[in-house]
């Protein structure tokens, strides 16, 4: 597991996972000969996608962003379809640090598609139980409605197995919320239009999480969306106000999917001052 220390916060990638996704989808209107400069792609047109967690302590709390892809709820044909060659390890990631799924007493969603949510459940005798339990499950108020109420285009991602078990666990919010002093839930909309970024922030040290708005590292460029982003224009004012700025004070961006990089650092013209990156010999 890569560990990365923030102030006097640290972060560790859990293993939830992996998907392999069409690059054309992930990359929308940009031409493969751009995009392939940027990111290693298959032979079946497929980039890797994880799906891991970050842990993190703040004032004894113990806290997960995102869930993984899930254990045992995919079906051989989602497993095909999603390129899914390895399920969440969560349990034995969260065992290497002492703990258990239920010692987690947060979890912050960015938004909660399939690949983000379902490690938030786990199939039992009764049809489907809370992987954590003891957590409060944080996310924006627009993204629960629509989860439980998705539309032609998105009941493809949002599952009921993925929320009724869990929904007395969850609190949402509008615009922001502040969580322990030291991490900020940000709305954003874009990808989807709950859809949030996360902003951690300690000892005068700052990360911004963007999210599927900034799935991996070779989506830096503002206008290199998803195929998949409901609402593109939203996904690029956000980009516009964050990544720039973030950029030029030299902040650290983490991400959920990168199979290459766990957390990056750019100057002010696009150049990597300082990186974690994944280790590949042990996924």
């Amino acid at each position: 597991m890569e560990v990365f220390k923030l102030g006097a916060i640290t972060l560790t990638w859990l293993n939830g996972g992996v998907t392999h996704m069409d690059g054309g989808a992930m990359f929308g209107v940009v031409p493969k000969p751009l995009w392939t400069k940027k990111y290693p792609v298959n032979e079946n047109n497929q980039i890797e996608l994880r799906t891991d967690p970050i842990f993190l302590q703040v004032n004894d709390k113990n806290i997960l962003i995102e869930s993984g892809i899930g254990n045992g709820k995919l079906t051989e044909k989602q497993k095909r379809n999603f390129g899914v060659t390895e399920e969440s390890k969560i349990s034995e990631s969260l065992a290497e640090l002492g703990l258990t799924p239920e010692d987690i007493d947060i979890i912050c969603m960015t938004h909660l598609h399939f690949d983000h949510a379902c490690g938030l459940t786990k199939p039992d005798i009764n049809g489907f139980a809370s992987v954590f339990p003891n957590a409060v499950i944080y996310t924006s108020e627009v993204e629960w409605n629509e989860m439980r109420n998705p539309n032609i285009r998105s009941q493809n991602t949002y599952w009921k197995e993925n929320w009724a078990p869990i929904k007395d666990q969850v609190v949402t919010f509008k615009d922001e919320l502040e969580i322990e002093g030291a991490i900020t839930m940000i709305h954003t909309g874009g990808h989807s239009e709950g859809h949030s970024i996360i902003v951690i922030e300690s000892a005068g040290e700052r990360l911004v999480h963007m999210g599927d708005l900034m799935p991996t590292h070779a989506h830096q460029n503002v206008l290199w969306l998803l195929a998949y982003d409901d609402y593109p224009m939203d996904s690029i004012r956000a980009k516009q106000t964050w990544i720039p700025s973030m950029m030029k004070e030299e902040n650290w961006f983490t991400f959920y999917h990168d199979g290459h990089y766990r957390a990056l650092k750019w100057d002010e013209e696009g150049k990597i001052l300082d990186s974690v990156k994944r280790n590949r010999e042990k996924n």
